[in-house]
């Protein structure tokens, strides 16, 4: 019976799929952040609920790769402290992010998460880890959607010029 045989749980992770796990926990910990930065300057409640839902979503997955990281004893990217509350209307128009700025963010975030998700599943050895990316992957995919819907429900997208027959 080789290394890899057996109960994916059971065998080694690669130096690939350690990085692409801990580097993906420590994206999501700084887009955490900044998401809840984006809670305190949007207005939006569609928006803002939008933001909530990621940020609950991506503390689920970190928590779910920590557990993957501690069983194999590697620790986990540390997490940053949470931002406390704040009204947008106290904050200067010139310093406030405006709500299209906020969800234009959002979207080039949710395609490079895409595209990690991807690259990572390629390179996995152990199918537990390779299925949690497609998991994330696919949270993305139906997030992302969401997301595009509200920015054309609002008018906030700027399409690309269309081809017209």
């Amino acid at each position: 019976m080789g290394i890899l045989d057996g109960n994916p749980k059971d065998e080694p992770m690669h130096y690939g799929e350690v990085i692409a796990v801990w580097s993906f926990m420590g994206s999501n910990n700084g887009l955490i952040s900044g998401y809840e930065a984006f809670v305190n300057h949007a207005e939006d409640a569609d928006l803002i609920a939008l933001l909530e839902e990621a940020i609950k979503t991506m503390k689920a997955e970190n928590k779910e790769f920590g557990k993957v990281l501690k069983a194999n004893g590697i620790t986990p990217p540390p997490a940053l402290p949470e931002r406390p509350k704040s009204n947008p209307e106290e904050i200067p128009a010139g310093a406030r992010f405006m709500d299209p700025e906020i969800s234009a963010a959002v979207s080039i975030n949710v395609g490079q998460g895409l595209v990690s998700c991807s690259m990572a599943m390629g390179q996995c050895l152990r199918e537990d880890i390779a299925a949690l990316f497609a998991k994330f992957h696919l949270e993305k995919v139906a997030f992302g959607a969401k997301l595009l819907n509200l920015n054309k429900s609002k008018g906030w997208i700027i399409p690309p010029p269309l081809h017209m027959s």
